[in-house]
């Protein structure tokens, strides 16, 4: 199973540093996570996410391909391109996997201007190894489906930074 940790972050670029981080840890086998968005209050008050994959992109180049092949199929590639395309992109920017983006809006309310929270699914993790290289990001978790106990310990690791 599956946990859920969100951690508040001064900044949007400091909670990207973070998130870098565990990317780094995640190719050395310490970690798995499932997701990791960045939620950063702008200055209007309003909540930007920063999802590890972007769907639309994502959407676009595969449906770009595949209204190719189907528009060979017509004898008109391009438009089938051009089609598939923008289907793509616009399946893409409605698709949600990983963390709900509704529930991380909601989560991240909290957050002061220009503050940023890292929200994260974790599978396995190298918990003693993991904590210690994260401590130097400091933060403050805001929620967690952790125990109680395991999140006092994260809590106390990121305050020693």
């Amino acid at each position: 199973m599956a946990d859920l940790v969100i951690i508040a972050y001064e900044s949007e670029a400091k909670a990207e540093a973070a998130r870098q981080e565990l990317l780094k840890l995640q190719k050395e086998y310490l970690i798995e996570l499932g997701d990791a968005v960045i939620a950063a209050r702008q200055e209007d008050g309003s909540i930007k996410l920063h999802q590890m994959v972007n769907t639309t992109l994502a959407g676009a180049a595969s449906g770009g391909l595949w209204g190719g092949l189907v528009g060979l199929i017509f004898l008109n590639p391009l438009l089938g391109m051009a089609i598939g395309a923008g289907a793509g992109a616009l399946a893409g920017k409605f698709t949600d996997v990983g963390i709900n983006d509704d529930f991380i809006k909601q989560a991240s309310s909290a957050l002061g201007p220009n503050q940023a929270a890292l929200c994260i699914l974790v599978g396995k993790v190298t918990a003693d190894k993991v904590v210690a290289d994260m401590a130097k990001f400091g933060g403050t978790v805001l929620q967690t489906s952790l125990s109680t106990e395991q999140e006092e310990k994260l809590q106390a690791a990121l305050k020693g930074a």
